[in-house]
């Protein structure tokens, strides 16, 4: 149940970033009220889970999955660029995500 409010918890990190950058500077009151939620809901699950997973395991896990889900949502839904190196950086941090999850199991 651990790694499942972990990927929860990375999810609302994807969310709370993008509904800041909505927010414009916390100066629109929705986009700001969905953050802070959000983001309280996203460190609340965080915890949980690192109740039973290791603070590296999890904190590494979560915010790669920020990460990884900002990058993707910059890009399809913000018009960010996307190139050949920022596709890798984003691959490498898959990347170490799996073998940071694989450790956790020994």
């Amino acid at each position: 149940m651990a790694w499942f409010y972990l990927l929860i918890a990375g999810a609302l990190e994807v969310v709370w970033a993008f509904s800041m950058k909505q927010s414009q500077g916390f100066t629109r009151l929705v986009p700001s009220a969905v953050t802070l939620v959000a983001m309280t809901a996203s460190f609340g699950l965080l915890a949980v889970a690192m109740r039973s997973l290791p603070l590296g395991t999890a904190y590494t896990i979560w915010t790669g999955i920020g990460a990884v889900g900002a990058f993707a949502v910059g890009v399809l839904f913000l018009g960010e660029q996307l190139s050949a190196m920022r596709v890798l950086a984003a691959v490498l941090i898959v990347a170490g995500l799996v073998l940071m999850k694989v450790s956790a199991s020994e």
